[in-house]
């Protein structure tokens, strides 16, 4: 698709550039900005959030997400760093799971078991997109039978910022067959970033118990009281354990509170006192992974001015239950053929008082 996809009317919040090529598809950059100058930059290379530019206390101006200033950051990246992640987001364990009577063997990316869908997951392609008055929309088809999931899929994923510096992203899609979905955003937030890492930030879920998991991060299908992973105020560092000179962090699923149906709801916020940054976090989701960024690295230099390092950004994936195909007393994840996914994160920054 090319860059004039608005039907070449002018748009004053939204510009695009070129931004290189992948597969011989053509990558852009996007710019949405707002009346007060704040902007999210995206590009079609994995539908990814490059870029969220809002203002500190003082009003300076600084990305609170990390991301790559060029393409080729993303195409060396293994940390699905501001990634839109499908077909299924999170671990399936032992990359394989049982629909109607048939096994369905998947690509195998994280010791013996499937996650964020495999190395042929959306993180890894060039959507196509089309530009409206507000937001962006990336659209992708996904063949039967990729990364061994059933069913071709029609997937898209809209981001919309507004003046209020909030980012909707809404992820829709339909199947031609019965398989399983699961979607997210993969951004690693920093409301801080010239403090370094994020272990400062404090956080607050509204759930107050998550999934238990193997030492591999597979769920055991038991839902139990977060306990010591508990975020009511409490600043990261107070969750992550010290062992032998090593920092082990949070890698979990929190089951959110009760909530009506499809309706928003919020699911936690973050403050970084330094910067005076805030972010709310509201979805339709059943809850969110929280992952303070232990493994993360790269080879390329960020927006922090140096490669990305554990604990340099904090995830919050809302999404539905990982693993949920391989545990019958999870909310199902399986969508009949023509049943439309549709599920919201909202991502609200802000400063305190």
């Amino acid at each position: 698709m090319t860059p004039d996809a608005n039907n070449g009317l002018k748009n004053e919040r939204i510009s695009n550039a070129p931004w290189g090529t992948f597969e011989g598809k053509d990558v852009f950059l996007f710019r949405l900005k707002n009346a007060s100058g704040a902007y999210v930059e995206l590009t079609n290379y994995g539908a990814t959030l490059v870029s969220v530019v809002v203002p500190d206390k003082t009003g300076n101006l600084e990305s609170v997400v990390l991301g790559f200033p060029s393409l080729e950051g993303y195409l060396h990246d293994r940390c699905y760093i501001g990634s839109t992640i499908g077909r299924f987001a999170n671990r399936i364990g032992n990359a394989r799971f049982t629909l109607d009577g048939v096994t369905y063997a998947l690509d195998k990316n994280d010791n013996t078991n499937s996650n964020h869908g495999g190395p042929s997951g959306f993180h890894a392609r060039v959507f196509d997109f089309a530009i409206s008055d507000d937001a962006v929309t990336f659209m992708l088809t996904s063949e039967n039978g990729e990364g061994g999931f059933p069913g071709k899929i029609d997937f898209k994923v809209k981001y919309s910022w507004s003046d209020d510096c909030a980012l909707a992203i809404r992820f829709n899609a339909v199947a031609d067959k019965r398989t399983v979905l699961n979607f997210t955003n993969h951004a690693y937030f920093n409301l801080s970033p010239g403090d370094g890492d994020i272990l400062n930030h404090e956080l607050t879920l509204h759930a107050d118990s998550l999934a238990s998991t193997d030492k591999q991060y597979i769920p055991t299908g038991v839902i139990a009281p977060a306990n010591d992973l508990l975020f009511k105020r409490h600043k990261i560092r107070e969750r992550v354990k010290v062992s032998d000179n090593t920092m082990t962090g949070v890698n979990s699923y929190y089951i959110l509170n009760p909530k009506e149906d499809k309706i928003l709801r919020p699911a936690g916020k973050m403050t970084a006192q330094s910067s005076g940054r805030t972010l709310d976090v509201f979805t339709t989701y059943p809850g969110v992974q929280v992952y303070t960024g232990d493994f993360l690295h790269a080879s390329h230099t960020s927006n922090l001015s140096r490669p990305p390092a554990s604990f340099d950004g904090l995830c919050l994936e809302c999404q539905h239950y990982p693993d949920a195909p391989n545990h019958p007393n999870f909310p199902s994840t399986v969508f009949d053929a023509g049943q439309v996914y549709d599920e919201t994160i909202v991502y609200k920054f802000g400063v305190t008082a």
